[in-house]
């Protein structure tokens, strides 16, 4: 598959995505049985005394008196043109609401991933290979991965904000007062990349071309880093990709719980005021963000390993190739020397 038909599928997917995402969205938020007029005006869930004249000229202006399915394609029209539209509690177009709570959320992601990453190459490099060291590890990632982020950030607050007092508990706007957050986020996803790698980092072990480097005199620890994680890296981007999205979903959790700016904040603020176009506009960053996230690991693919590379430039095998193929049918070798 050639490099510009990869790039126009993940387009084509990534526009399909969207339009999904989007629709999904919009309807579900029309299954909720609340007038949008009374959270416009401020209202609610509340059940105050609105004259039916303002109601009237409530959804007039915003074309709620228009069928849904009307509603839907003119909402739609402007997303193409890039209208998020306007907040109903806020009366501000929602484009820079996002922009202004987007900084404490990419900060957030941004730590916890790298925590993340550096957690599970760490956990994966030491305990690929040894049987007790893999049972240990496998039994703490178990119990990382199926602790809800609520209950860890709680558990975390208490030990090292309460009992310790080495770190704040809430937003404060330095540096300390992300760690906690960070750290809530991180131990569960790097629970289940640590899982993903060392089952990769254990098969790559058991190659032919490990025993080659071990016959050259390779430590354990050496082989591991330079010739089996990059055979792993494929399963173990995979794995990182599809963890950041449930990480965008566990940062609307830890913002509530440690009282920091940002877009989940945003997010739950904006479900209980019943501020519709917010709640769209959070669902399709969140979307986009997804999809870029992954369209960079796709494309990285390449990069890491170099049999995905050679898989895009070889259409039809040559005679020479067929003939080498012939002499050695694993492939390993050679793809190892080419590495």
């Amino acid at each position: 598959m050639s490099t510009v038909w990869r790039v126009l599928r993940r387009l084509g997917v990534s526009l399909i995505t969207l339009w999904g995402a989007a629709t999904l969205t919009f309807f579900a938020l029309r299954l909720v049985p609340v007038d949008p007029a009374f959270a416009i005006l401020g209202a609610g869930q509340q059940q105050v005394d609105i004259s039916p004249e303002v109601l009237a000229v409530v959804r007039q202006e915003y074309h709620l008196d228009e069928p849904l399915i009307v509603q839907y394609f003119l909402y739609l029209g402007r997303l193409l043109r890039g209208d998020l539209g306007m907040s109903y509690v806020q009366e501000q177009p929602v484009a820079p609401l996002l922009a202004a709570q987007a900084g404490p959320t990419i900060a957030l992601a941004l730590a916890a991933i790298v925590l993340a990453v550096v957690i599970s190459l760490a956990g994966g490099v030491l305990t690929a290979g040894r049987r007790l060291p893999s049972w240990i590890s496998s039994g703490v990632e178990l119990v990382l991965a199926s602790t809800p982020v609520f209950w860890l950030g709680f558990v975390l607050m208490l030990v090292f904000a309460v009992w310790l007092r080495a770190l704040p508990i809430l937003d404060s706007g330095d540096l300390r007062s992300l760690v906690l957050p960070a750290l809530t986020l991180a131990l569960p996803t790097a629970a289940l990349l640590l899982q993903v790698l060392r089952q990769s980092l254990d098969d790559a072990l058991e190659q032919p071309f490990i025993l080659s480097a071990r016959a050259r005199g390779l430590g354990s620890l050496a082989v591991t880093v330079r010739h089996a994680l990059r055979h792993a890296a494929v399963p173990y981007l995979t794995m990182l990709g599809f963890s950041f999205g449930a990480l965008l979903g566990g940062a609307a959790i830890t913002e509530t719980l440690f009282s920091r700016p940002g877009l989940g904040r945003l997010l739950v603020d904006s479900v209980a005021s019943q501020d519709i176009p917010v709640v769209i506009g959070v669902v399709l960053v969140g979307t986009a963000v997804f999809i870029l996230v992954n369209t960079l690991v796709d494309l990285s693919y390449a990069l890491v390993d170099p049999r995905v590379r050679d898989a895009d430039r070889v259409i039809a095998p040559s005679k020479d190739d067929a003939a080498a193929a012939a002499s050695d049918p694993t492939g390993a070798d050679r793809t190892e020397a080419t590495a």
